[in-house]
């Protein structure tokens, strides 16, 4: 027994107590109960493109807008809290390295919020399978996987924010302002500017240019990757923009001002970095980046 409890990482009763608190505060659930009300939209645009499969579609609609909204607003506090609180000198008395917090509060965070994610995806599995009847459990499985994926880089992304800021409200500003408003919510629209301003060709009302850099710039954002692994999973398109978008773009390419890759490509093949596992490549590159470069601040800053 010593032998092994010796083994277990240092950060783990940390990480422990982080998924303890949420999973016995209200927060994370009450998310959860909105995720279901939020994303259960049946429909026949989805119905026509993924049959029964619609129910997975669901729970990519459960991962866009709210969830991001309510994983960064329940993780802003992680260690900026603590430190406003007086509580992080408890912590750092610990037999804890200052990169052991970070990994704690990440991990621990992530496994709070997967549990109430997770219960919302089975609900909406169970309310798509009584209305349109079975669907593809190894495809739910792979898409619920690629938004817990998504949980975690978020959780990371808040919790570097948390690290090197001073007090909760300039938390609560760059999360919301800069990475909410900014890299979630009105990406898209910056995205062709800085497409524009760097020389690419105006985009026009219902088409997108068949250039690599302008699909690239889009899918930076870890929303829109995001659906890029989950549109590719679900097999509607190499897209950013929703399930229910992509396929109505692509049976009705004029309806709608929904950029595709084969839309915009047509014939032609696209760049190899286009393909749908990008948007992999991308959560991940979000999810270890802005972490570590939080974690140098972290090490070497006044904490308290």
């Amino acid at each position: 027994m010593n032998s092994l409890s010796g083994t277990r990482p240092r950060w783990l009763p940390l990480a422990r107590e982080e998924a303890r608190g949420l999973l016995t505060a209200k927060g994370p659930w009450i998310l959860a109960g909105l995720l279901v009300v939020w994303a259960y939209r049946p429909s026949y645009v989805g119905w026509q493109g993924l049959g029964p499969n619609q129910t997975v579609g669901f729970v990519q609609t459960a991962g866009s807008f709210l969830l991001p909204l309510g994983v960064l607003l329940l993780s802003y506090r992680s260690v900026v809290g603590e430190r406003s609180s007086g509580s992080l000198k408890f912590v750092l008395g610990l037999p804890l390295t200052r990169s052991d917090i970070l990994v704690g509060k990440v991990l621990g965070r992530s496994a709070g919020l997967a549990v109430p994610v997770s219960a919302a995806a089975v609900v909406l599995g169970v309310a798509g399978f009584v209305r349109f009847g079975i669907f593809s459990p190894l495809l739910f499985c792979g898409v619920l996987l690629a938004t817990l994926l998504y949980v975690v880089t978020l959780v990371a992304i808040a919790t570097a924010v948390s690290a090197v800021t001073t007090n909760t409200v300039r938390a609560a500003g760059a999360v919301f302002g800069g990475v909410y408003l900014f890299v979630t919510v009105f990406w898209t629209r910056f995205a062709e500017l800085i497409y524009t301003i760097l020389g690419g060709s105006s985009t026009g009302a219902f088409t997108a240019p068949a250039d690599g850099l302008f699909f690239a710039l889009f899918r930076l954002s870890p929303e829109r990757s995001y659906r890029v692994l989950t549109n590719w999973l679900l097999g509607v398109g190499n897209s950013g923009a929703p399930y229910e978008d992509v396929i109505t773009k692509l049976e009705t390419p004029t309806s709608i001002t929904i950029y595709t890759v084969e839309s915009a490509f047509g014939g032609q093949t696209p760049p190899a970095y286009l393909h749908e596992l990008s948007g992999l490549v991308v959560l991940l590159v979000w999810l270890v980046v802005p972490l570590g470069l939080a974690g140098i601040r972290f090490e070497r800053g006044d904490l308290v």
